[in-house]
């Protein structure tokens, strides 16, 4: 078969022809031939075969431009990529599964502890911070732009639970609040004039000792992040419970920011989610 106009091959390949002409922008299925005077678009046969590709790529719901790196790959390639975003896909559905339940029973007046909350006692750290209005993905791009520079800087450590990174979320961070948030590690009291010289780029603070209401979330939570409403709510609850609202404390939660805590294993960073407070 010759070649078709667009609107044969919009018919052929079940795509409209705005959508071909935006994919056409975007350059995932240019056609094989433009007239020079009218703009008029043909494609060649063996160019359906991408065309349904694309479609079928959409109806999973993946972004076109992700859609643009997934067609350079190869067939066996490809096909790994869709199974293990179909993975997520599950595994983010099972977690919303779990926030509609959780949510349906406050609504009804219900209450079922997700996570066990501990508290913790934190003492006065010198830290080395850095902090920015991010959004989600990019909360996490900073943590490793963070922990990357600090590996290259060979900081001493300190010792213990005491001496784990971590990150503050100063504020919501969501698509529609890039509420900041501070990465942060302690750092030795005896050397932070000399480190805050070294590392001029980054601020240097001391955190009050305080308390920390904590859950445990288990390895690499930062990439399940529908996971942190329902520790969220764990916290709240137990703050409820423990009246912390009617205590007048020396030092709220907000004031603090709510946590992330990192233990950096073999098996990658396991991570506690915590608000602190001061009695």
């Amino acid at each position: 078969m010759d070649e078709m106009g667009i609107g044969e091959f919009s018919r052929r390949s079940r795509l409209s022809v705005r959508a071909l002409r935006l994919y056409d922008e975007m350059g995932l299925l240019a056609p094989s031939r433009v007239e020079p005077g009218s703009g008029y678009r043909h494609y060649e046969p063996d160019q359906l075969e991408r065309a349904r590709l694309i479609a079928a790529l959409r109806r999973l719901e993946i972004p076109l431009a992700d859609i643009a790196g997934l067609l350079e790959l190869d067939a066996a390639a490809l096909a790994g990529r869709v199974a293990a975003r179909w993975r997520g896909v599950e595994e983010e559905h099972v977690t919303r599964r779990r926030l509609v339940s959780a949510l349906v029973d406050e609504l009804n007046g219900k209450r079922e502890d997700m996570y066990e909350v501990k508290v913790r006692d934190v003492p006065e750290r010198h830290v080395l911070s850095v902090k920015r209005h991010v959004t989600p993905t990019e909360a996490w791009d900073l943590g490793k732009e963070f922990l990357a520079g600090l590996r290259d800087a060979a900081l001493p450590r300190v010792e213990g639970e005491a001496g784990e990174v971590f990150a503050i979320y100063w504020g919501e961070v969501s698509e529609d609040s890039d509420g900041p948030v501070e990465w942060c590690r302690p750092i030795p009291e005896a050397e932070t004039e000399a480190l805050a010289a070294r590392l001029p780029e980054l601020t240097v603070r001391v955190e009050p000792a305080h308390r920390e209401a904590y859950v445990e979330m288990g390895p690499y939570a930062n990439q399940r992040a529908e996971d942190w409403p329902l520790a969220d709510q764990a916290l709240r609850d137990w703050a409820r419970r423990e009246r912390l609202g009617e205590r007048g404390l020396a030092i709220a939660p907000e004031e603090l920011g709510v946590r992330v805590t990192y233990a950096f294993t073999p098996g990658g960073p396991d991570c506690d989610f915590a608000v602190a407070y001061l009695e």
